[in-house]
């Protein structure tokens, strides 16, 4: 298994990548906004993705965007394809993502917004916290990348402060400790609310 940073080589592999995250959302039925192939394209174009390949076969892909003139970067669009899944592999892919961010823009807060507990708990053990969404950018074009979101209405609801997903930041700036034990009851807990909030607030 190869977990490489992507280049213009693998525009090849732009549809299935965007299939594989349609499929996803289709399956967990949790908000995972849609990327087209040509959405992609730009992101493997860069130097700014990471995409993981057994031999030629596509198995995992996760992607850098610069936010607030570089002062944010965020790692979005895990993926892995269903025939790679719980082998550690995302976890692999999140980490050399989270690296290549670290080296290409080291002052910059790397932060992303999730509903999965699994990323939630990598995020956390790379150093991420939880955070309000009024910590992360302001930069409409990353709040835009949300409308193909099944929950977007939650997020223009609350005035983009909350959704279902949670917003997680890693400061390199703040003050280096080691992680503490991730708490899945606690996580598992703060989607439940969120969930049960924003529902009751839809079916009225």
């Amino acid at each position: 298994m190869e977990i490489i940073v992507a280049n213009e080589s693998h525009f090849k592999y732009a549809k299935i990548i965007s299939d594989t995250i349609t499929e996803s959302a289709k399956v967990r039925g949790t908000g995972i906004a849609r990327r087209t192939p040509e959405y992609i394209i730009k992101r493997l174009q860069n130097g700014n993705a990471i995409i993981a390949l057994d031999g030629d076969k596509f198995a995992g892909f996760c992607y850098i965007e610069v936010w607030g003139n570089k002062d944010f970067v965020a790692n979005s669009g895990l993926i892995v394809h269903p025939d790679y899944r719980n082998q550690g592999l995302a976890k692999k892919i999140k980490k050399a993502v989270f690296d290549l961010s670290r080296k290409k823009f080291p002052d910059a807060k790397i932060f992303g917004i999730t509903t999965g507990l699994a990323v939630m708990k990598m995020n956390y053990e790379l150093g991420y916290k939880p955070v309000t969404f009024s910590e992360l950018t302001d930069d409409p074009e990353f709040w835009k990348g949300c409308q193909t979101c099944k929950n977007f209405d939650i997020l223009t609801r609350t005035d983009r402060k909350m959704c279902l997903c949670t917003g997680m930041l890693h400061d390199p700036k703040a003050q280096k400790q080691a992680p503490e034990k991730i708490n899945k009851k606690a996580f598992k807990r703060l989607k439940s609310i969120k969930e049960s909030l924003f529902l009751k607030k839809k079916d009225k």
